[in-house]
């Protein structure tokens, strides 16, 4: 054997296929849709329906808009193998972070009503008043008002709907970055 088939082969290895390509491409620009939507419902809530967002809410939607930022860049870039693990890591690491909070959500909500937390101040108020570290700290936590729940489809509140987006598309980030 030559030494150009070994090269040739490295080559090879490089350049991808359009096939591969348009399945990494396809699943990370319906990641962002899909968080479009869920971002695109929840300001409709807000602004159309006037249901206010409590400070976990909003961490929420943080999370969403990163998800959907990584896919925006993970599409465009459209990087090789090792790439597209690393934009998976990435977006598993946000999806995660978005069921942590989620998960809070869900059982400050199933709390019983004497146990619930107080109200606390708005999220607003926290960034103003606080060091940041502090006002995030404040507001993880959750107050009464994330307690309460507002809304809810086949009888799942928000935050449980959001616990499955989080955990779906933290499953579509790694199907995304391990496929060959």
């Amino acid at each position: 054997r030559c030494a150009w088939a070994g090269s040739r082969r490295r080559v090879k290895t490089l350049l991808h296929s359009p096939r591969q390509i348009l399945r990494f491409r396809t699943m990370v620009s319906t990641i962002l849709v899909i968080c479009i939507a869920l971002l695109a419902y929840g300001y409709w809530l807000q602004f159309v329906r006037h249901l206010e967002p409590c400070p976990l809410c909003i961490f929420q939607r943080i999370a969403f808009m990163g998800l959907a930022v990584i896919a925006l860049i993970a599409a465009v870039h459209n990087p090789p193998a090792v790439g597209r693990r690393v934009y998976a890591l990435i977006g598993t690491g946000c999806a995660l972070t978005g069921c942590a909070i989620a998960v809070r959500h869900v059982w400050l909500q199933s709390l019983p009503p004497d146990r619930v937390p107080e109200c606390g101040p708005g999220l607003d108020y926290l960034m103003r008043t606080f060091q940041l570290t502090d006002a995030l700290k404040k507001a993880f936590t959750g107050s009464g008002e994330c307690a309460t729940v507002d809304w809810s489809f086949l009888g799942l509140s928000m935050p449980a709907w959001a616990l499955i987006w989080f955990l779906l598309l933290g499953i579509a980030y790694l199907f995304a970055g391990c496929r060959r």
